[in-house]
């Protein structure tokens, strides 16, 4: 790791590109989230990631639904006790395996994801179609450079 001082580390030429990430992540972040606030669904982001991710799967490990949604372990099991509380997932633990525990859609949680699902994903398609399908492919491409830094 290369040694800097405050001058030397305000001039890297990374620091704009790291700005503008952390901007567009903010803008998508507020943008998602005024999504489901219309739509009246009563979900917060976390929640409706979680029950997009189950979509029409039978279940999966909290794990797996971390891994899909960058949901943090502490953080999960939060959301998923407040989706259980709404009645909209339920889990079970595997017979077996008391640790892995499998996290499944209700039938009013499936309910809740053909009707949310697809309005959030045409809320957020009116943006992106503001991108023609070579812009789509570059920022792919960037981006999945970019997190193979890390």
């Amino acid at each position: 790791m290369a040694k800097l001082n405050a001058q030397s580390a305000s001039a890297q030429t990374f620091i704009p590109l790291m700005q503008e990430l952390a901007g567009a992540y903010q803008a998508f972040s507020l943008y998602d989230a005024e999504g489901l606030r219309k739509s009246g669904s009563d979900l917060t982001p976390s929640q409706a990631r979680v029950i997009f991710a189950l979509g029409e799967s039978d279940g999966m490990t909290c794990k797996t639904i971390g891994d899909i949604t960058l949901i943090t372990k502490g953080t999960l099991t939060g959301v998923i006790d407040r989706l259980e509380d709404k009645g909209l997932v339920e889990r079970w633990t595997v017979e077996g395996d008391g640790r892995k525990t499998i996290v499944a859609l209700t039938r009013h949680g499936k309910r809740v994801y053909r009707l949310e699902f697809p309005r959030h994903i045409g809320f957020l398609k009116d943006r992106f179609d503001g991108l023609n399908a070579n812009d789509r492919k570059n920022a792919i491409q960037l981006l999945q450079k970019i997190k193979q830094l890390f």
